[in-house]
């Protein structure tokens, strides 16, 4: 269902008003019969003509002019003047056009105070319109530095892994390792997905996990035995379609590749689940504080990267843990997919 525009609301909302204005004294007055003094519905009609239009000259020119700091004061004597404009204009109406009325205390003042609130109502309603403009111009700036904030995180991901993937292919190079070919296919795989497919806001869960297993694929070629990996994925066909964010897995498992070799009995485990929308993610692997040290100097962005994605894209919709724990590392993500 599409919803209203809210420029023809508030034409339809400022239209009810003011018919709701001209039509109510025709209900409550007597103009068969009318009590002795009481002002005819001719009066009421002929002012809030004078109303409506006072309304709008606060609003489009007295406010925008005279609100200010510096012109307040010119603001209420303007106020002021119109006010007592106002109350000599409709007396000399009923002198000239309605005769007949008797002028009492209750007739003044109904000639002096009706403008009043319509100068209020005025003022109020340029001060909300005001406060809305205000916080929806705060609401775009905010949308447009995190938007910048994010492309910046987003630049950072291919430079940061294709330095380290090149860093890999030139070690081979240098050993004319047969591993060198494949390694270069499975490098043009994962180049196309960067170029074309991570520029998009979201991808597909199925995308995603396609990417992550070409990158374990790249890694498991050039490691070999040097590391088990297990990697278990479950991902139903009803689920494979929903969106996420494009690179954002990867930086956990290129954190464990990065940190769980170069040991004795390197492990790296990696499980993805998932279940009503819910992604749960895993990724364990052995490290060794000397080698962490020294590859931290020199790492990346790695994981301060996707962190700051995720606060950024899911803000209240994930859950990360990071631990270490005697010779392991264990990251743990929890994702609420749309």
């Amino acid at each position: 269902m599409n919803r209203l525009n809210p420029k023809y609301t508030i034409i339809f909302l400022h239209a009810f008003t003011w018919a709701l204005l001209f039509t109510l004294p025709h209900f409550l007055i007597n103009n068969q019969n009318p009590p002795p003094g009481a002002l005819p519905g001719l009066f009421y009609t002929i002012s809030n003509l004078y109303h409506v239009g006072l309304f709008y000259l606060n609003v489009l020119v007295l406010y925008p002019l005279l609100f200010t700091k510096r012109r307040w004061w010119l603001f209420a004597l303007a106020a002021g003047i119109i006010m007592a404009g106002s109350y000599y204009a409709k007396l000399g109406i009923i002198r000239e056009w309605l005769p007949w009325v008797q002028v009492d205390k209750w007739t003044y003042r109904m000639l002096f105070f009706p403008p009043l609130p319509f100068l209020i109502v005025s003022t109020v309603y340029c001060l909300v319109a005001d406060k809305i403009a205000h916080d929806r111009k705060q609401k775009e700036i905010v949308a447009e530095q995190l938007a910048m904030k994010l492309k910046f995180l987003r630049s950072q991901i291919s430079p940061h892994f294709i330095f380290n993937v090149l860093t890999n292919l030139v070690s081979l190079a240098r050993k004319r390792s047969e591993q060198l070919e494949p390694l270069l296919i499975k490098l043009s795989e994962l180049m196309r997905y960067i170029l074309y497919d991570s520029d998009e806001k979201k991808v597909s869960l199925s995308k995603e996990v396609e990417y992550l297993k070409s990158y374990i694929d790249l890694q498991n070629l050039r490691f070999g035995h040097d590391v088990r990996v297990d990697i278990d994925i479950d991902l139903p066909a009803t689920e494979s379609e929903r969106l996420i964010e494009p690179m954002l897995l990867i930086p956990f498992v290129e954190n464990a590749f990065k940190h769980g070799m170069g040991i004795e009995q390197a492990f790296i485990i990696i499980h993805l689940e998932v279940t009503e929308s819910i992604l749960d993610f895993d990724v364990k692997n052995r490290f060794n504080d000397d080698i962490t040290e020294s590859k931290d100097a020199s790492s990346g962005i790695g994981l301060e990267n996707v962190k700051s994605r995720l606060a950024l894209l899911y803000p209240g919709r994930h859950f990360l843990s990071v631990k270490k724990q005697n010779d392991q590392f264990h990251v743990h993500l929890t994702l609420q997919l749309k």
